[in-house]
C-alpha cells in the first residue's frame, strides 16, 4: 500500500514561500502593479536543492525556474546522475517534462515505458501513477511544468525499487540500437571523452567503471585525459583525472583490482617534436599543412606540430585511429568546433577509420552522452562527404 504526501513539491522541498523580494520588475521606479507588468526571476533568487532521500533514489538536484503563484502551474529543472528517479507519483493537473540533456526514462504503473532524448517531451496526464528518470549510464536534465489542481501539483507515493528500475531497462532493450561496427573498446574510450569533455563528472565516473570493467588500463585512461587537455583545456582535462584517481582508489580499497598497463612513451626532445609532429601531422591531414591562417599566425602551427602532434600524438600507448575517435567525441561535446570535427573527420578516414565506424560513432554518441553530439558528428560527416 503507497503512503501518500499531499505536499507539493514547492511546499515540500522549498520550505517556504517566496518572497516578494525574489522578484525584480522589469519597469524601475514604477508603482506597484504586477498584474499587469512583466516579473522577472533573477538568477539563483528562486530555491534550488537536492532532492530528498524519501522522494527519490540516487542524486537529484532541482532548480526552480518559476513558481506557481502567478499561474496555476510551475517550471523547474530538475537533473538526476546515473540511475537516479523519483519515487511513484501523480500529478492532480498532469505535467510536462522536457529533456534538455541525457536520455530520460519515465514508466507508468500499468506498465507502459517511455525512452526519451534531449529535445523531445513528454506529457502526463492527471492521476497517473508515473516514475522518471535517469538511465544507468548518462545523467539527464529534463525541465517539467507541473499544472495545479485546487492548490495542489503532486500526489507522492512508494519508492521505485531496483527490481521496477531494471524491469523499465529491460523493456527498453528490444529497441536499443546496436553498434558492431565500432568495437567495444573504441566504444568506451569515446563515452569516456565525451563525458570528460562535457565536464559531467557524475556520468564520467560511472562509464571509467565500465571501462575499467571491461578490461581497459588505468593508464590508458589517464591517456584520455592527457589527450582531452589540449582540446578541452586543463580543468577539464585535470578534473578527469582526479575523477579516475579517486575511483581507482575506491575501488582498490573495495579490493577491485585494476590492470595498471604500460605506461605511455617518453616525451621525444625538443628538438625532435617538431619533426615527429610535422610528420604525424602530415599523415592525419593527407599532405603538408600550410595556408593563410598559418601566414597569419606561424607559431600556431609550430605549436600544433611540436607540441600536439609531437608530444602528445606520438606518445604511444593508444593507436592513431584511437586518438583519433577520442578527438572526435571530445569536438563533438564543445560548441564552436564544427571546423575541427570536420578536420579531424577527415583525418580519422586517412588513418584508417571507415565512414561506418564514424558514422556509428556519431550514432553512439547521440545515444549514450547527447543527442547535440550525435547531430554535429553526422554533420561533419554530411560536410566532407558533400564536398
Amino acid at each position: 500500500m503507497s503512503v501518500e504526501s499531499r505536499l507539493s513539491p514547492v511546499a515540500l522541498m522549498a520550505i517556504a514561500a517566496l518572497s516578494g523580494e525574489a522578484i525584480a520588475e522589469t519597469t524601475s521606479g514604477a508603482e506597484s502593479n504586477s498584474a499587469k507588468r512583466q516579473q522577472v526571476y533573477a538568477a539563483g533568487s528562486l530555491p534550488t536543492f537536492a532532492g530528498p532521500d524519501h522522494l527519490f533514489t540516487g542524486d537529484v538536484f532541482v532548480k526552480m525556474a518559476f513558481p506557481g503563484d502567478q499561474t496555476p502551474y510551475s517550471g523547474a529543472y530538475v537533473t538526476f546522475q546515473p540511475g537516479a528517479r523519483t519515487a511513484w507519483h501523480s500529478h492532480p493537473a498532469g505535467q510536462h517534462m522536457v529533456v534538455t540533456k541525457g536520455t530520460a526514462i519515465t514508466a507508468t504503473r500499468d506498465g507502459q515505458v517511455v525512452e526519451f532524448h534531449e529535445g523531445e517531451a513528454v506529457w502526463c496526464p492527471e492521476d497517473v501513477d508515473h516514475w522518471h528518470g535517469a538511465t544507468p549510464h548518462a545523467a539527464m536534465t529534463h525541465f517539467v511544468v507541473t499544472n495545479s489542481k485546487d492548490g495542489e501539483n503532486v500526489v507522492w507515493k512508494d519508492k521505485v525499487i531496483d527490481a521496477q528500475y531494471q524491469a523499465a531497462l529491460n523493456a527498453i532493450e528490444a529497441s536499443q540500437p546496436t553498434f558492431d561496427k565500432l568495437s567495444a573498446r573504441n566504444q568506451q574510450l569515446a563515452v569516456v571523452a565525451a563525458f570528460a569533455a562535457a565536464g559531467d563528472m557524475g556520468s564520467l565516473r560511472v562509464n571509467l567503471a565500465k571501462a575499467l570493467d571491461a578490461g581497459i588500463s588505468i593508464n590508458e585512461l589517464k591517456e584520455v585525459m592527457v589527450h582531452l587537455y589540449p582540446y578541452g583545456g586543463f580543468p577539464k582535462s585535470l578534473n578527469g583525472l582526479v575523477t579516475l584517481m579517486a575511483l581507482v582508489d575506491e575501488r582498490k580499497a573495495s579490493g577491485i583490482k585494476d590492470e595498471t598497463g604500460p605506461e605511455a612513451d617518453e616525451l621525444p626532445a625538443p628538438e625532435k617534436a617538431q619533426q615527429i609532429g610535422t610528420q604525424v601531422q602530415t599523415d592525419l591531414v593527407g599532405r603538408k599543412v600550410e595556408g593563410p591562417l598559418f601566414d597569419f599566425a606561424p607559431v600556431a602551427n609550430t605549436f600544433l606540430q611540436k607540441h600536439l602532434f609531437g608530444d602528445v600524438f606520438a606518445r604511444g600507448l593508444l593507436t592513431i585511429q584511437e586518438r583519433e575517435v577520442l578527438t572526435v567525441s571530445i569536438l563533438s561535446a564543445i560548441d564552436g568546433t564544427d571546423s575541427q570535427l570536420g578536420s579531424h573527420i577527415g583525418a580519422s578516414l586517412n588513418v584508417g577509420l571507415t565512414k561506418d565506424e564514424l558514422t556509428q560513432l556519431g550514432e553512439f554518441l547521440g545515444h549514450r552522452v547527447s543527442a547535440s553530439n550525435g547531430v554535429r558528428v553526422a554533420a561533419a560527416i554530411e560536410a566532407r562527404s558533400s564536398r
